[in-house]
Protein backbone atom coordinates (compact mmCIF):
# COMPACT_ATOMS: atom_id res chain seq x y z
CA UNK A 1 0.00 0.00 0.00
CA UNK A 2 1.02 3.83 -0.52
CA UNK A 3 0.57 6.44 2.10
CA UNK A 4 -2.75 7.22 0.34
CA UNK A 5 -3.73 3.40 1.18
CA UNK A 6 -3.05 3.54 4.37
CA UNK A 7 -4.42 7.18 5.27
CA UNK A 8 -7.82 5.44 3.98
CA UNK A 9 -6.93 2.20 5.84
CA UNK A 10 -6.94 4.24 9.58
CA UNK A 11 -9.98 6.62 8.63
CA UNK A 12 -12.03 4.02 7.90
CA UNK A 13 -10.99 1.99 11.27
CA UNK A 14 -10.80 5.05 13.37
CA UNK A 15 -13.66 7.52 11.73
CA UNK A 16 -14.82 8.42 15.09
CA UNK A 17 -10.87 9.23 16.31
CA UNK A 18 -9.31 12.71 15.23
CA UNK A 19 -6.51 13.31 17.40
CA UNK A 20 -5.45 9.36 16.69
CA UNK A 21 -6.10 9.71 12.84
CA UNK A 22 -3.47 12.90 13.26
CA UNK A 23 -0.99 11.33 14.69
CA UNK A 24 -1.61 8.02 12.83
CA UNK A 25 -1.30 10.42 10.00
CA UNK A 26 2.16 12.18 10.34
CA UNK A 27 3.89 8.86 11.61
CA UNK A 28 2.64 7.45 8.09
CA UNK A 29 3.84 10.12 6.00
CA UNK A 30 7.01 9.95 7.52
CA UNK A 31 7.73 6.13 7.01
CA UNK A 32 6.39 5.98 3.29
CA UNK A 33 9.89 5.56 2.36
CA UNK A 34 11.11 2.92 5.16
CA UNK A 35 8.25 0.50 3.74
CA UNK A 36 9.01 1.04 0.17
CA UNK A 37 13.37 0.31 1.11
CA UNK A 38 11.80 -3.05 3.43
CA UNK A 39 9.14 -4.69 1.79
CA UNK A 40 9.08 -7.67 4.53
CA UNK A 41 7.77 -4.98 6.85
CA UNK A 42 4.99 -3.86 4.75
CA UNK A 43 4.57 -7.50 3.84
CA UNK A 44 4.23 -8.44 7.73
CA UNK A 45 1.42 -5.48 7.99
CA UNK A 46 3.71 -4.33 10.87
CA UNK A 47 2.44 -0.71 10.48
CA UNK A 48 -1.11 -2.15 10.69
CA UNK A 49 -0.04 -3.69 13.67
CA UNK A 50 1.26 -1.24 15.28
CA UNK A 51 -1.99 0.97 14.31
CA UNK A 52 -3.86 -1.32 16.25
CA UNK A 53 -3.69 -1.67 20.60
CA UNK A 54 -2.52 -5.07 22.23
CA UNK A 55 -5.67 -3.92 24.12
CA UNK A 56 -7.74 -1.08 25.15
CA UNK A 57 -9.64 -1.30 28.73
CA UNK A 58 -12.50 0.72 29.46
CA UNK A 59 -13.80 0.71 32.95
CA UNK A 60 -16.61 2.40 35.12
CA UNK A 61 -15.46 4.66 38.27
CA UNK A 62 -17.44 5.10 41.03
CA UNK A 63 -16.97 7.51 43.93
CA UNK A 64 -18.35 9.28 46.09
CA UNK A 65 -18.02 13.25 46.67
CA UNK A 66 -18.07 15.49 49.75
CA UNK A 67 -22.05 16.15 49.51
CA UNK A 68 -22.42 12.15 50.07
CA UNK A 69 -23.35 12.11 46.09
CA UNK A 70 -22.38 9.10 43.76
CA UNK A 71 -20.24 10.38 40.66
CA UNK A 72 -19.37 8.48 37.99
CA UNK A 73 -16.55 8.72 35.82
CA UNK A 74 -15.08 6.84 32.32
CA UNK A 75 -11.53 4.90 32.91
CA UNK A 76 -8.94 3.71 30.70
CA UNK A 77 -5.63 2.23 29.80
CA UNK A 78 -4.50 1.41 26.11
CA UNK A 79 -1.83 -0.55 26.25
CA UNK A 80 -0.53 -0.29 22.46
CA UNK A 81 2.52 -2.08 22.29
CA UNK A 82 5.08 -4.05 24.25
CA UNK A 83 7.25 -4.97 21.53
CA UNK A 84 10.50 -4.10 23.30
CA UNK A 85 9.11 -3.86 26.59
CA UNK A 86 6.70 -3.37 29.17
CA UNK A 87 3.68 -0.42 28.64
CA UNK A 88 4.97 2.69 29.42
CA UNK A 89 2.72 5.83 29.37
CA UNK A 90 1.43 8.41 31.67
CA UNK A 91 -2.14 8.91 33.37
CA UNK A 92 -4.28 12.13 32.26
CA UNK A 93 -7.04 12.74 34.22
CA UNK A 94 -9.13 16.00 32.42
CA UNK A 95 -12.47 16.16 31.22
CA UNK A 96 -11.37 15.85 27.70
CA UNK A 97 -9.93 12.99 27.83
CA UNK A 98 -11.57 9.95 25.58
CA UNK A 99 -10.81 6.72 23.69
CA UNK A 100 -9.12 8.87 21.19
CA UNK A 101 -7.12 11.24 23.39
CA UNK A 102 -5.47 8.22 24.52
CA UNK A 103 -4.93 6.09 21.88
CA UNK A 104 -3.16 9.35 20.29
CA UNK A 105 -0.94 9.44 23.16
CA UNK A 106 -0.37 6.18 23.62
CA UNK A 107 0.88 5.64 19.82
CA UNK A 108 2.87 8.32 20.31
CA UNK A 109 4.61 6.98 23.26
CA UNK A 110 5.45 3.66 21.40
CA UNK A 111 8.01 5.61 19.37
CA UNK A 112 8.83 8.13 22.17
CA UNK A 113 9.97 5.28 24.22
CA UNK A 114 12.30 3.43 21.73
CA UNK A 115 14.11 6.37 20.64
CA UNK A 116 14.95 6.98 24.43
CA UNK A 117 16.67 3.05 23.97
CA UNK A 118 15.48 1.74 27.40
CA UNK A 119 13.19 -1.02 27.73
CA UNK A 120 9.79 -0.13 27.36
CA UNK A 121 6.60 -0.53 25.37
CA UNK A 122 3.87 2.24 24.39
CA UNK A 123 0.85 2.88 26.62
CA UNK A 124 -1.94 5.62 28.09
CA UNK A 125 -4.49 6.10 30.51
CA UNK A 126 -6.31 7.93 32.59
CA UNK A 127 -10.34 9.21 33.06
CA UNK A 128 -12.52 11.94 32.45
CA UNK A 129 -12.61 12.98 36.06
CA UNK A 130 -11.18 16.54 36.88
CA UNK A 131 -9.61 17.55 39.37
CA UNK A 132 -9.74 21.02 39.51
CA UNK A 133 -12.29 22.42 42.24
CA UNK A 134 -11.81 18.77 44.03
CA UNK A 135 -11.16 18.73 47.54
CA UNK A 136 -8.42 16.45 48.64
CA UNK A 137 -10.61 13.94 50.15
CA UNK A 138 -12.47 13.75 46.94
CA UNK A 139 -9.34 13.44 44.88
CA UNK A 140 -8.10 10.35 47.27
CA UNK A 141 -11.14 8.84 46.62
CA UNK A 142 -11.48 9.30 43.43
CA UNK A 143 -7.81 7.85 42.90
CA UNK A 144 -8.34 4.66 45.03
CA UNK A 145 -11.86 3.85 43.40
CA UNK A 146 -9.68 4.56 39.63
CA UNK A 147 -6.70 1.81 41.22
CA UNK A 148 -9.49 -0.30 42.85
CA UNK A 149 -10.25 -1.38 38.37
CA UNK A 150 -6.28 -0.51 37.30
CA UNK A 151 -4.60 -2.82 39.58
CA UNK A 152 -5.71 -6.02 37.87
CA UNK A 153 -4.01 -4.55 34.33
CA UNK A 154 -0.70 -3.31 35.12
CA UNK A 155 2.68 -4.60 36.73
CA UNK A 156 6.26 -3.86 37.34
CA UNK A 157 6.69 -6.05 34.23
CA UNK A 158 3.72 -5.63 32.40
CA UNK A 159 2.53 -1.97 32.81
CA UNK A 160 4.21 1.16 34.62
CA UNK A 161 2.34 4.29 34.20
CA UNK A 162 3.02 7.96 35.61
CA UNK A 163 1.93 11.24 35.67
CA UNK A 164 0.32 13.49 33.57
CA UNK A 165 -1.74 16.33 33.08
CA UNK A 166 -4.16 16.08 36.04
CA UNK A 167 -2.13 13.81 37.63
CA UNK A 168 0.70 14.87 39.92
CA UNK A 169 2.70 13.65 42.79
CA UNK A 170 -0.10 13.80 45.30
CA UNK A 171 -2.39 11.61 43.05
CA UNK A 172 0.16 9.27 42.25
CA UNK A 173 0.27 9.07 45.74
CA UNK A 174 -2.50 8.13 46.67
CA UNK A 175 -2.88 5.87 43.38
CA UNK A 176 0.63 3.95 44.83
CA UNK A 177 -1.18 3.56 48.15
CA UNK A 178 -4.45 1.91 46.24
CA UNK A 179 -2.42 -0.38 44.10
CA UNK A 180 -0.11 -1.86 47.51
CA UNK A 181 -2.95 -2.39 49.28
CA UNK A 182 -4.77 -4.22 46.60
CA UNK A 183 -1.99 -6.60 45.39
CA UNK A 184 -0.18 -6.64 48.85
CA UNK A 185 3.14 -5.80 47.58
CA UNK A 186 5.70 -2.72 47.36
CA UNK A 187 7.31 -3.07 43.52
CA UNK A 188 7.63 0.23 40.94
CA UNK A 189 4.44 -0.25 39.19
CA UNK A 190 3.75 3.32 38.82
CA UNK A 191 7.06 6.15 38.57
CA UNK A 192 6.88 9.73 39.51
CA UNK A 193 6.70 8.37 43.68
CA UNK A 194 8.10 10.40 46.20
CA UNK A 195 11.92 10.28 47.00
CA UNK A 196 11.13 8.49 49.86
CA UNK A 197 9.38 5.39 48.34
CA UNK A 198 11.18 4.51 45.57
CA UNK A 199 11.07 7.64 43.17
CA UNK A 200 14.05 9.22 41.59
CA UNK A 201 16.17 12.36 41.67
CA UNK A 202 15.37 14.36 38.53
CA UNK A 203 12.37 12.93 37.40
CA UNK A 204 9.70 16.22 38.35
CA UNK A 205 11.93 18.29 36.21
CA UNK A 206 12.93 15.81 33.79
CA UNK A 207 10.60 16.39 30.85
CA UNK A 208 10.88 20.26 30.91
CA UNK A 209 15.04 19.85 31.08
CA UNK A 210 14.94 17.08 28.60
CA UNK A 211 13.36 19.54 26.33
CA UNK A 212 16.04 21.92 26.19
CA UNK A 213 18.88 19.54 26.72
CA UNK A 214 17.23 18.99 23.05
CA UNK A 215 17.02 22.24 21.87
CA UNK A 216 20.57 23.17 23.09
CA UNK A 217 21.63 20.28 21.21
CA UNK A 218 19.50 21.54 17.92
CA UNK A 219 21.08 24.57 18.09
CA UNK A 220 24.86 23.39 18.84
CA UNK A 221 24.60 21.33 15.86
CA UNK A 222 24.54 24.67 14.03
CA UNK A 223 27.50 26.22 16.23
CA UNK A 224 24.78 28.22 18.05
CA UNK A 225 23.18 27.68 21.84
CA UNK A 226 20.59 29.12 23.74
CA UNK A 227 22.82 32.28 25.63
CA UNK A 228 21.03 35.49 25.30
CA UNK A 229 18.38 33.68 23.40
CA UNK A 230 14.88 35.38 24.20
CA UNK A 231 12.23 32.27 24.61
CA UNK A 232 8.28 31.82 24.32
CA UNK A 233 7.03 29.00 26.69
CA UNK A 234 3.36 28.29 26.94
CA UNK A 235 1.75 26.67 29.63
CA UNK A 236 2.53 26.78 33.10
CA UNK A 237 2.64 23.36 34.75
CA UNK A 238 5.50 20.72 35.61
CA UNK A 239 6.71 20.82 31.89
CA UNK A 240 6.89 24.55 31.46
CA UNK A 241 8.24 25.40 35.17
CA UNK A 242 11.27 23.49 34.57
CA UNK A 243 11.55 24.29 31.27
CA UNK A 244 11.68 27.97 32.01
CA UNK A 245 14.25 26.87 34.95
CA UNK A 246 16.74 24.91 32.13
CA UNK A 247 16.61 27.87 29.85
CA UNK A 248 17.45 30.11 32.49
CA UNK A 249 20.35 28.09 33.76
CA UNK A 250 21.97 27.53 29.97
CA UNK A 251 21.91 31.45 29.63
CA UNK A 252 18.55 32.33 27.94
CA UNK A 253 16.00 34.38 28.75
CA UNK A 254 12.27 32.76 29.36
CA UNK A 255 9.90 35.85 28.82
CA UNK A 256 5.98 34.07 28.92
CA UNK A 257 4.23 31.97 30.87
CA UNK A 258 0.39 30.56 30.46
CA UNK A 259 -2.81 28.87 31.42
CA UNK A 260 -6.34 28.82 30.11
CA UNK A 261 -7.12 32.04 31.12
CA UNK A 262 -4.45 33.91 29.55
CA UNK A 263 -0.70 34.55 29.30
CA UNK A 264 2.17 36.80 30.84
CA UNK A 265 4.94 38.63 29.22
CA UNK A 266 7.67 39.59 31.21
CA UNK A 267 10.13 40.84 29.77
CA UNK A 268 13.21 40.71 32.38
CA UNK A 269 12.91 37.42 32.50
CA UNK A 270 11.11 34.39 34.89
CA UNK A 271 13.60 33.65 36.97
CA UNK A 272 15.06 33.25 40.86
CA UNK A 273 11.82 34.69 42.94
CA UNK A 274 9.72 34.91 40.03
CA UNK A 275 9.98 31.57 39.03
CA UNK A 276 9.57 30.09 43.04
CA UNK A 277 6.22 32.11 42.87
CA UNK A 278 4.71 30.76 39.51
CA UNK A 279 5.68 27.20 40.76
CA UNK A 280 3.97 27.94 44.11
CA UNK A 281 1.38 29.63 42.34
CA UNK A 282 0.23 26.51 40.43
CA UNK A 283 1.54 23.68 42.55
CA UNK A 284 0.27 24.45 45.45
CA UNK A 285 -2.42 27.07 45.77
CA UNK A 286 -3.81 26.26 42.36
CA UNK A 287 -4.14 30.12 41.23
CA UNK A 288 -4.45 31.42 37.95
CA UNK A 289 -1.50 33.14 35.95
CA UNK A 290 -2.73 36.67 36.26
CA UNK A 291 -1.87 36.56 39.76
CA UNK A 292 1.73 36.18 38.82
CA UNK A 293 1.39 39.61 36.53
CA UNK A 294 -0.32 41.50 39.43
CA UNK A 295 2.66 40.46 41.68
CA UNK A 296 5.40 41.37 39.50
CA UNK A 297 3.91 43.90 37.35
CA UNK A 298 4.43 42.81 34.04
CA UNK A 299 1.46 42.52 31.35
CA UNK A 300 -1.27 40.37 31.06
CA UNK A 301 -3.34 39.11 28.37
CA UNK A 302 -6.52 37.05 28.58
CA UNK A 303 -7.04 34.84 26.24
CA UNK A 304 -9.67 36.06 23.75
CA UNK A 305 -12.90 34.07 23.03
CA UNK A 306 -13.26 32.33 20.00
CA UNK A 307 -10.01 33.80 18.21
CA UNK A 308 -8.37 32.03 15.24
CA UNK A 309 -5.09 32.25 16.63
CA UNK A 310 -3.61 32.97 20.46
CA UNK A 311 -1.68 36.25 20.65
CA UNK A 312 1.05 34.62 22.35
CA UNK A 313 2.82 33.45 19.49
CA UNK A 314 2.88 36.64 17.99
CA UNK A 315 5.76 38.03 20.89
CA UNK A 316 9.16 38.87 19.70
CA UNK A 317 11.21 35.53 20.47
CA UNK A 318 14.36 33.60 19.23
CA UNK A 319 12.85 30.34 20.19
CA UNK A 320 9.14 28.93 21.37
CA UNK A 321 8.24 25.78 23.59
CA UNK A 322 4.66 25.04 23.59
CA UNK A 323 4.39 22.83 27.03
CA UNK A 324 0.73 22.92 27.42
CA UNK A 325 -1.17 21.19 25.42
CA UNK A 326 -2.49 19.45 21.73
CA UNK A 327 -3.03 20.97 19.17
CA UNK A 328 -2.37 24.73 20.83
CA UNK A 329 -0.48 25.99 17.80
CA UNK A 330 -2.24 26.46 14.12
CA UNK A 331 -0.90 27.80 11.29
CA UNK A 332 -1.56 30.96 11.25
CA UNK A 333 0.44 31.08 14.57
CA UNK A 334 3.00 29.40 12.99
CA UNK A 335 3.16 32.20 10.69
CA UNK A 336 3.15 34.45 13.20
CA UNK A 337 5.99 32.53 15.06
CA UNK A 338 7.77 33.15 11.79
CA UNK A 339 7.35 36.97 11.71
CA UNK A 340 8.11 37.26 14.96
CA UNK A 341 11.54 35.92 14.78
CA UNK A 342 11.30 32.68 15.84
CA UNK A 343 14.30 29.90 14.62
CA UNK A 344 13.45 27.12 16.40
CA UNK A 345 10.32 25.53 17.48
CA UNK A 346 10.52 22.65 20.29
CA UNK A 347 7.26 20.30 21.61
CA UNK A 348 6.68 20.20 25.33
CA UNK A 349 3.74 19.30 24.78
CA UNK A 350 2.48 15.97 22.98
CA UNK A 351 1.47 17.09 19.62
CA UNK A 352 0.27 20.69 20.11
CA UNK A 353 1.61 21.84 16.97
CA UNK A 354 -1.00 20.80 14.02
CA UNK A 355 0.22 19.75 10.89
CA UNK A 356 -0.57 22.42 8.83
CA UNK A 357 1.81 24.91 11.71
CA UNK A 358 4.34 22.24 10.65
CA UNK A 359 4.43 22.24 7.18
CA UNK A 360 5.22 26.31 7.82
CA UNK A 361 7.94 25.75 10.34
CA UNK A 362 9.64 23.10 7.32
CA UNK A 363 9.03 25.53 4.67
CA UNK A 364 10.13 28.16 6.21
CA UNK A 365 13.88 26.53 7.63
CA UNK A 366 12.23 26.72 11.21
CA UNK A 367 14.32 24.17 13.55
CA UNK A 368 11.23 22.33 14.84
CA UNK A 369 11.61 18.39 17.02
CA UNK A 370 7.82 16.78 17.49
CA UNK A 371 7.42 15.93 20.97
CA UNK A 372 8.08 12.23 20.99
CA UNK A 373 11.96 13.76 20.31
CA UNK A 374 12.15 16.49 22.09
CA UNK A 375 9.92 15.73 25.81
CA UNK A 376 11.35 12.25 25.76
CA UNK A 377 13.30 13.20 28.97
CA UNK A 378 10.13 12.51 31.08
CA UNK A 379 9.81 9.15 30.25
CA UNK A 380 13.44 8.59 29.64
CA UNK A 381 13.80 9.39 33.47
CA UNK A 382 10.88 7.22 34.32
CA UNK A 383 12.96 4.42 32.78
CA UNK A 384 15.66 5.41 35.11
CA UNK A 385 13.54 5.17 38.01
CA UNK A 386 12.31 1.87 37.02
CA UNK A 387 15.82 0.46 36.45
CA UNK A 388 16.42 1.85 40.04
CA UNK A 389 13.64 -0.19 41.82
CA UNK A 390 14.71 -3.10 40.00
CA UNK A 391 18.01 -3.02 41.40
CA UNK A 392 16.88 -1.57 44.73
CA UNK A 393 19.21 1.56 44.55
CA UNK A 394 19.03 5.24 44.10
CA UNK A 395 20.78 7.25 42.07
CA UNK A 396 22.35 10.64 42.88
CA UNK A 397 20.50 13.72 41.37
CA UNK A 398 24.25 14.28 39.73
CA UNK A 399 24.08 10.59 38.23
CA UNK A 400 20.43 11.14 36.83
CA UNK A 401 21.07 14.52 35.21
CA UNK A 402 23.91 13.39 33.23
CA UNK A 403 21.83 10.05 32.39
CA UNK A 404 19.24 12.18 31.00
CA UNK A 405 21.55 15.00 29.28
CA UNK A 406 23.07 12.02 27.57
CA UNK A 407 20.05 10.06 26.32
CA UNK A 408 18.17 13.50 24.76
CA UNK A 409 21.87 13.94 22.26
CA UNK A 410 21.63 10.48 21.68
CA UNK A 411 17.80 11.21 20.71
CA UNK A 412 19.07 14.36 19.15
CA UNK A 413 21.83 12.66 17.23
CA UNK A 414 19.54 9.30 16.33
CA UNK A 415 16.60 11.44 14.48
CA UNK A 416 19.23 13.45 12.28
CA UNK A 417 21.02 10.21 11.32
CA UNK A 418 17.87 8.58 10.39
CA UNK A 419 16.20 11.77 8.42
CA UNK A 420 20.01 11.83 6.36
CA UNK A 421 19.90 8.02 5.84
CA UNK A 422 16.05 8.43 4.19
CA UNK A 423 16.80 11.53 2.21
CA UNK A 424 15.37 14.23 4.65
CA UNK A 425 18.52 15.68 6.39
CA UNK A 426 17.93 18.28 9.25
CA UNK A 427 14.08 16.88 9.26
CA UNK A 428 13.96 15.94 13.19
CA UNK A 429 10.08 15.08 12.46
CA UNK A 430 10.73 12.62 10.00
CA UNK A 431 14.19 11.36 11.76
CA UNK A 432 12.35 10.40 15.33
CA UNK A 433 9.37 8.58 13.38
CA UNK A 434 11.79 5.79 10.97
CA UNK A 435 14.22 5.29 14.11
CA UNK A 436 10.93 4.79 16.48
CA UNK A 437 9.62 2.66 13.46
CA UNK A 438 12.54 0.89 12.76
CA UNK A 439 13.35 0.12 16.32
CA UNK A 440 9.97 -1.05 17.07
CA UNK A 441 9.19 -2.95 13.33
CA UNK A 442 12.60 -5.23 14.18
CA UNK A 443 11.32 -6.63 17.45
CA UNK A 444 7.80 -7.52 16.50
CA UNK A 445 9.41 -9.08 12.74
CA UNK A 446 11.47 -11.28 15.50
CA UNK A 447 8.56 -11.85 17.64
CA UNK A 448 6.61 -12.96 15.13
CA UNK A 449 2.94 -12.54 14.13
CA UNK A 450 1.55 -12.29 17.96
Amino acid sequence: MNASDYLSYVKQRNAHEPEFIQAAEEVILSITPVLEKNPDLAKLKILERMLEPERLISFRVNWVDDRGEIQINRGYRVQMNSAIGPYKGGLRFHPSVNQSVLKFLAFEQVFKNALTTLPMGGGKGGSDFDPKGKSELEIMRFCQAFMSELARHIGHRLDVPAGDIGVGGREIGYLFGAYKKIRNEFTGVLTGKGLAWGGSLIRPEATGYGLIYFAENMLQSKGDSLQGKRCIVSGSGNVAQFAIEKIDQLGGIAISASDSSGYVIDEAGIRGEKLEFLKDLKNNRRGRIKEYADQFKCEYHATPAGSAFNPLWKTRAACAFPCATQNEVNATDAQNLHASGVRLVGEGANMPCTPEAINVFLDNGIAYSPGKASNAGGVATSGLEMSQNYMGQSWTREEVDAKLQAIMKNIHDTCLSAAAAYGQPGNYMAGANIAGFLKVAGAMKAQGVV
